[in-house]
C-alpha cells in the first residue's frame, strides 16, 4: 500500500479505495468495521474498533477515502488498525483512476473518437442515429465497465472495448471493401449501449451487480429498444432502424449465448465475430499476465473450461494502440 509514515514508525496515512467494508460485533460484544482497502500497489485489511456511526460517518465499498492509523502484523498478515478516517474531497487532489483498475486511455478522447467518426458518415441516418445515441449516454460512458466480472470489467471499459472493434472493424474494410463499413461500424458503437442500464456502477466505474432491468431484459433487447424509440424520435426510417437493431439483437451469434435471431447479413456476423475476438483477446491477457513463462491458467469459465499456457513469446506490457 501506497501509505507514507507520519512519526517514522508503525503510524501512517495515506489515501485509498474502499474494496470491502462489513459491520461486525467482536467477542466482547462492541461494534467495528472491517475493511478491505486497496490502492494501485496492493491491498490490506483494515479494523475500525469500537465503531459508532455518529462519530465515524458510514462507509461503502467502491469510496475513496483518506485514511490513518497504524500497521501490524497478525497472524503473518498485515493488519491496519484505522484511527481516523473520512472520504476524499476536491482539495485532496486525488482521481479516482489512480485506484482502480482503468481503460489506460483518456475517456474523453474515446468517446470523441467515436463520436467523430459517426459525425462524418456519409449516411446521414447512421450519422444522426449513432451521435443522438451517444449524446444521451456521454456522462455515464466516460467511467462505465463492459462487463461485470469477464472482460474489460474496469473503469472505461465499455469506451475501451467499443473502440477497439471500431479499429477492428476499419481495418478489415480497408480489406474486404465490400463490407459497408459506416453500417459495420454503427453497430460496433452501439453494440453494447445499454450495458449502460444493465449494471449497477458505482462512481469507481466498477460493476456492483446486475440492475432490475439487466436481469429481466438484458442488454441485447434493451439495446434494440433503445434504437426503435431513437429513430421514431429522430425521424430514421424503419429500414435503418432495423438493421441497427438486428445487429444488436444478433452480436452474440448464438442463442445459446443470449442473441435473440443469429446475424442474418455480413456486417451482422462480422459485427459478432469481432465482438468475440476483442473479448477473448482481453481475457487470455488478463489470464496470461497471471502466470509464469512455461506455466499454464487454471481452468477459465468464459474460454469454454480451457487451460491457457504463457509461451512467454509475448510482451504482455506493450498497450493496445487505438489512437
Amino acid at each position: 500500500m501506497n501509505f507514507k509514515s507520519i512519526d517514522g514508525k508503525n503510524q501512517v496515512e495515506g489515501y485509498c479505495l474502499i474494496k470491502s467494508v462489513d459491520k461486525k460485533t467482536s467477542s466482547k460484544g462492541d461494534t467495528y468495521l472491517d475493511f478491505t482497502f486497496s490502492d494501485s500497489e496492493g491491498e490490506i485489511n483494515g479494523k475500525l474498533w469500537n465503531y459508532n456511526e455518529n462519530i465515524h460517518g458510514v462507509y461503502d465499498a467502491n469510496i475513496l477515502v483518506k485514511v490513518r492509523g497504524t500497521i501490524s502484523v497478525y497472524n503473518g498478515t498485515d493488519q491496519f488498525r484505522v484511527e481516523k478516517i473520512r472520504p476524499v474531497n476536491d482539495d485532496d487532489g486525488v482521481k479516482i483512476e489512480d485506484f482502480v483498475k482503468s481503460a489506460g486511455y483518456d475517456s474523453s478522447a474515446m468517446y470523441n473518437a467515436l463520436f467523430e467518426i459517426a459525425s462524418d458518415f456519409e449516411d446521414k441516418e447512421l450519422s444522426l442515429l449513432v451521435t443522438t445515441i451517444l449524446n444521451d449516454r456521454r456522462l455515464a460512458l466516460l467511467y462505465w465497465p463492459a462487463a461485470f466480472k469477464l472482460h474489460h470489467a474496469i473503469r472505461g471499459g465499455l469506451l475501451l472495448h467499443t473502440l477497439s472493434i471500431v479499429r477492428l472493424c476499419e481495418k478489415l474494410c480497408g480489406i474486404y471493401t465490400f463490407v459497408n463499413k459506416e453500417l459495420l461500424i454503427s453497430g460496433a458503437i452501439l453494440h453494447d449501449i445499454a450495458k449502460i442500464d444493465e449494471f449497477e456502477v458505482a462512481d469507481s466505474g466498477i460493476a456492483t451487480g446486475y440492475s432490475v432491468k439487466g436481469n429481466l431484459i438484458g442488454h441485447l433487447a434493451e439495446g434494440a429498444i433503445i434504437v426503435r424509440e431513437t429513430a421514431n424520435r429522430c425521424g430514421v426510417s424503419e429500414e435503418t432502424s432495423n438493421l441497427i437493431e438486428h445487429m444488436l439483437l444478433s452480436h452474440h451469434g448464438d442463442p445459446e449465448f443470449g442473441a435473440a435471431v443469429r446475424p442474418m447479413f455480413m456486417e451482422a456476423e462480422i459485427l459478432s465475430e469481432l465482438d468475440m475476438l476483442d473479448a477473448r483477446i482481453y481475457e487470455m491477457k488478463e489470464a496470461v499476465e497471471g502466470v509464469g513463462t512455461g506455466e499454464f491458467t487454471g481452468r477459465l469459465w468464459s474460454m469454454d473450461n480451457r487451460k491457457l499456457y504463457n509461451h512467454g513469446k509475448c510482451d504482455l506490457n506493450k498497450p493496445t494502440i487505438l489512437f
